[in-house]
């Protein structure tokens, strides 16, 4: 069997073959009259009307003075039947095409001795004469790192992996559509970041040469939305890119897709209503049903939405009251379930990492978490009939967090005070604690109306298709092949 090299090799000699007959392997346009699809739905209708089909050849099957050969573009996939009393240039279009190529064939509709629908084609075109043969079988490409790397053909051989990516398509757009019909404007606000705030995260820096200036990759689309909202915008949204210098794992990845909107005179409890309507809108454009599969259960996103309370959750499930749980008694409790403390200086990065672990996965169907300590969010406006908790909801559902919002921080010094707690934090050593931000909290001084604000990410999509995020990433981020795992 010969190797990829002289497969290539055998390529190459047929490319020579139709430059040498004139023919340019390689042009800029096609003329395509008709999609597959819409070829199949006319087909009754076309007699014997030439039409013009194009798509990339995915089988041949040659028998004597005949050939049968299956294209497909992004509509379909079609059999041509080629003869030699039908076709021009017969023997040499058999001789020169080979699976991968894009050809683009003319001829009329055919019905085949099996009864299937195919073009009985008059003439042929190369469009792209391919070089390298693709993976006969689907074995060539099980190794996972292989089939991120080379996506393009992880996508062409593998319809579910094309189907996920268009129901992604989906699910944006119909965010999109949703908080348009609620009277929200699209926004976009910079990636580059002096000072980067809205998230506890890691940041990537980059250096401006321009103005030799050292800049941050954002790690939230907050701060610069309710800059926006003092302005006097009301209702405003930004579908964009985030990074992140962290880990990655089935649910985080260094870059990803985020939508974070911003509604002027609301608070959370109204977010609730809102955001209830949205996530049950996404999953239905998105699969055609309210329920889906996770962790071995059924989830349904169509009915009443539990309502937990962060405090009561905790201290049902960890036995800690927040209340009164000091920084060195959640360490000691935090350690008691096994847990690397390490890394978590503060009260609330240790209330946060025992809830992850120990409360979350424990959260399957769909609620709201409520009202969680002032400490893990720093942004948000605090409960009014409890000042040590803030107005914070969180969606949650297969043991996992798939978005948060806030009635939004709008004192300015009180968010000082938070954010000289934060910079405390990473003087001590925490590099996921926030900044402080003094063009942010200027903003602030000229005042910002009641705001309520909410963010989800692309992990809501992986959730929702039961695949672990990195499988609904287009070209997720790979070390480079060959170099090895450790750097001196």
């Amino acid at each position: 069997m010969p190797n990829l090299s002289e497969l290539r090799q055998e390529r190459l000699r047929k490319l020579d073959m139709l430059k040498q007959e004139g023919i340019n392997p390689y042009p800029a346009s096609a003329n395509r009259s008709a999609v597959i699809a819409d070829f199949f739905a006319a087909f009754d209708e076309q007699s014997k009307d030439q039409t013009l089909l194009g798509g990339r050849i995915r089988s041949i099957r040659a028998h004597g003075k005949a050939a049968f050969i299956d294209v497909e573009d992004a509509t379909g996939k079609l059999q041509l039947f080629l003869s030699e009393t039908d076709t021009e240039k017969f023997e040499f279009w058999l001789s020169i095409l080979d699976e991968g190529d894009f050809i683009q064939a003319a001829g009329s509709p055919y019905l085949s001795k099996t009864g299937q629908k195919s073009l009985k084609v008059a003439t042929l075109t190369i469009l792209t004469k391919s070089l390298l043969p693709l993976p006969k079988e689907w074995f060539g490409l099980k190794d996972e790192e292989e089939r991120y790397r080379r996506r393009y053909l992880d996508i062409l051989l593998n319809p579910d992996v094309r189907d996920t990516f268009i129901k992604k398509a989906r699910f944006w757009q119909s965010a999109r559509e949703f908080l348009h019909s609620k009277g929200f404007m699209e926004v976009q606000t910079p990636a580059l970041e002096s000072i980067p705030g809205g998230a506890d995260a890691q940041p990537f820096v980059t250096h401006l040469h321009a103005l030799d200036i050292e800049l941050y990759l954002r790690i939230s689309l907050e701060l610069y939305q309710k800059r926006l909202i003092v302005a006097g915008f009301e209702k405003i949204f930004e579908i964009g890119r985030i990074f992140r210098n962290e880990g990655i794992d089935k649910e985080h990845l260094q870059d990803y897709t985020q939508l974070e909107f911003y509604w002027a005179y609301a608070d959370y409890r109204q977010l609730m209503e809102l955001v209830k309507t949205l996530y049950k809108k996404l999953v239905f454009d998105t699969l055609g049903s309210y329920t889906h599969e996770c962790q071995g259960k059924q989830i349904d996103w169509s009915g009443a939405w539990q309502t937990y309370d962060y405090y009561e959750l905790m201290r049902q499930l960890a036995g800690l009251d927040l209340h009164a749980a000091s920084v060195g008694q959640l360490r000691v409790k935090a350690q008691e379930f096994g847990l690397d403390t390490t890394k978590h200086l503060g009260k609330g990065r240790l209330v946060d990492l025992i809830f992850k672990k120990v409360v979350r996965p424990r959260l399957i169907q769909p609620g709201f978490l409520i009202n969680p300590p002032v400490e893990v969010e720093p942004l948000a406006k605090r409960l009014d009939q409890d000042p040590s908790r803030v107005q914070r909801i969180q969606v949650v559902a297969c043991g996992s967090e798939l978005g948060k919002g806030f009635s939004e921080l709008n004192d300015p010094l009180d968010q000082r005070a938070r954010m000289e707690e934060q910079l405390a934090l990473r003087e001590a050593g925490d590099t996921e604690a926030q900044r402080l931000d003094e063009d942010f909290i200027e903003a602030l001084e000229y005042g910002m109306p009641p705001t309520a604000g909410f963010g989800l990410s692309e992990r809501l999509f992986a959730i929702i298709v039961n695949k672990p995020v990195r499988e609904t990433t287009l070209f997720p981020l790979m070390r480079p092949k060959g170099e090895s795992r450790v750097k001196n």
